[in-house]
């Protein structure tokens, strides 16, 4: 399959997604209730956000389908398909790493750690910028939750955030 047919068909499915939690899923499941002062607290406005941006990168792919080459370069796809195992079974391994470390090191420390493994481990081509990101989103979602939201977020034993 090429990679043109492969983000046609993520693209696609993205849309899917988002409009089965927009039409159906989020109004049926996610229940929030009418008296919420500020809207960005509210449960459905987060889901709504996420279900948005979920179609908006759906759409994304597909113009980058469109986009793509038709040419698929068969040395490239040869050197990806004989380790899908191994990386799977390393995938099977961070999850339970991540279920025995939560508790332990806390939910943003584990998070960034989590973060820099799976993009070595899927051999990102932008290693600085995976590990800037493997840092930051989870100290801004900390941030976020911790000081705006005021939701508790799991904090480990050794080093806790102020």
């Amino acid at each position: 399959m090429s990679p043109r047919m492969i983000q046609m068909r993520l693209g696609l499915g993205a849309c899917l997604v988002s409009l089965v939690l927009v039409l159906l899923g989020i109004p049926r499941w996610v229940s929030s209730p009418s008296n919420v002062s500020n809207i960005v607290l509210a449960p459905t406005f987060w889901p709504y956000i996420l279900a948005i941006l979920t179609g908006l990168a759906g759409l994304g792919l597909i113009l980058a389908s469109r986009a793509a080459p038709i040419a698929v370069d068969d040395e490239e796809h040869a050197g990806s398909d004989g380790n899908h195992w191994t990386r799977l079974a390393i995938l099977a391994v961070i999850m339970v790493a991540t279920m025995y470390a939560l508790p332990r090191l806390g939910m943003v420390w584990t998070t960034m750690v989590i973060f820099a493994f799976t993009a070595f481990l899927f051999r990102t081509r932008h290693p600085v910028a995976a590990l800037v990101c493997a840092v930051i989103i989870p100290l801004a979602l900390y941030a976020f939750f911790a000081h705006v939201a005021g939701v508790a977020i799991p904090q480990g034993n050794f080093v806790r955030l102020p």
